[in-house]
């Protein structure tokens, strides 16, 4: 910047010390001169935008900032082209399943049982897990309020956050705000053979890998979810819970517990579950149930079919049966608030009559029947959290670390 301001000071001042008629090759001179000026301000502007986005954008040196050191995060083999037919799909699967580690044991996560059992061995009030297949560095705030808020309920609790993304130095800074303050928290890579190993799944998986059976035109990981958090609940027990959760009291009284999300309007009977949420024993025989529902009923390209559907579905037909030992619990547990009704929880009062319904709101979240409040990421992931809103008011009571969530 300092050369091309003593160029544009050279040619100002050889503008006033001459006074006589200049030739055109003079003003071929002046001319190319100006546009090399021109030129080299247009690249240090340049140079200085490239350098802010390639920054950090601001001083918060926070963890969850956007991170460059995570391997493949800019490419996800597991979602499938889009508007494919099911052959050209399939052909299109085959070719990517060396990519998938996810599907396949490798020297880390054949450390995975090792790995969960040492980190219960630890002590734990109550145990839960969280599923992560995205890339760590879109692991973010309001995702770490899930986190958050679980052990501000459980500050005994062990959260183990089954993730290969999060399994790396990236995850562990994100992870670090709460390890700091002596929570029992962890990501470890999954072994997903391991986990369906000897379970209905298992049969479902081999085809997979084989390129034998159509993983659908949903991305994969979002089923696989499904699948993981059924067979972490089999072989380890304790209970799985969505990182789009504000956690609002203890899980301690609860046990092999699965929340109702929507009611009849005449019988009062549930008439959807969610998965979002659940607790069960290890071994538990409803949960065999779940896992052989996913493995003969799958279907990748309805949403919803191997999660929320399936959990309904198999209840619906277990009820009937004497001692499955579920408790449905009603939607005020885990959904008190509808995925259509969310939004209104993010914006903040306008008037006096919106600022008594929000403290009726907080009121009724922190001191009620609810355990949770399911946020519907899809509906609320980008909307701000304002200043004396619901949200705003149940993050500040029931989260430790905090730090800035309203972006």
């Amino acid at each position: 910047m300092v050369r091309s301001k003593q160029i544009s000071r050279k040619i100002f001042e050889y503008k006033l010390k001459s006074r006589n008629p200049k030739s055109p090759f003079f003003y071929a001179i002046i001319f190319a001169i100006v546009f090399i000026f021109c030129y080299v301000q247009s690249k240090y502007s340049n140079s200085r935008i490239r350098y802010f986005n390639s920054t950090n954008h601001g001083t918060d040196s926070s963890p969850f900032e956007e991170s460059t050191t995570i391997d493949s995060e800019n490419y996800d083999p597991l979602i499938p082209p889009a508007n494919a037919s099911r052959e050209v799909r399939m052909a299109w699967f085959r070719t990517q399943i060396p990519k998938l580690e996810l599907l396949h044991s490798t020297t880390l996560s054949q450390q995975f049982h090792d790995r969960v059992t040492g980190f219960l061995n630890k002590g734990c009030s109550v145990l839960f897990h969280i599923i992560w297949f995205s890339p760590a560095k879109y692991f973010g705030r309001r995702e770490f309020l899930t986190m958050d808020t679980f052990f501000k309920s459980h500050p005994d609790g062990c959260l183990i956050v089954v993730s290969r993304s999060m399994d790396t130095e990236s995850g562990y800074a994100i992870l670090k705000p709460l390890i700091d303050r002596g929570f029992k928290v962890g990501a470890i890579t999954p072994d997903v053979p391991f986990l369906v190993k000897d379970t209905p799944a298992e049969p479902w998986l081999e085809l997979i890998k084989s390129g034998n059976r159509d993983p659908g035109d949903i991305p994969l990981s979002q089923n696989l979810s499904n699948l993981v958090r059924l067979a972490m609940l089999y072989k380890y027990g304790g209970g799985y819970m969505d990182t789009d959760i504000i956690v609002l009291k203890d899980f301690l009284d609860l046990r092999n517990a699965i929340g109702a999300q929507s009611l009849d309007s005449t019988t009062k009977q549930w008439n959807r579950l969610n998965n979002a949420v659940m607790m069960f024993d290890i071994n538990h025989p409803v949960v065999w149930e779940f896992l052989q529902e996913f493995a003969t009923t799958f279907n990748g390209n309805k949403w919803g079919n191997n999660g929320p559907y399936l959990v309904s579905r198999a209840m619906a037909r277990l009820e009937g049966a004497q001692g499955h030992n579920v408790t449905i619990l009603p939607p005020k547990a885990f959904y008190p608030v509808d995925w259509n009704g969310i939004g209104k929880l993010y914006k903040k009062p306008e008037d006096e009559w919106e600022s008594r319904w929000v403290e009726s709101q907080v009121d009724e979240l922190s001191n009620g029947e609810s355990y949770v409040l399911h946020l519907w990421n899809k509906r609320s992931k980008d909307l701000d959290i304002e200043e004396g809103s619901v949200m705003a008011r149940l993050v500040s009571s029931h989260c430790v670390v905090c730090g800035s969530i309203t972006t």
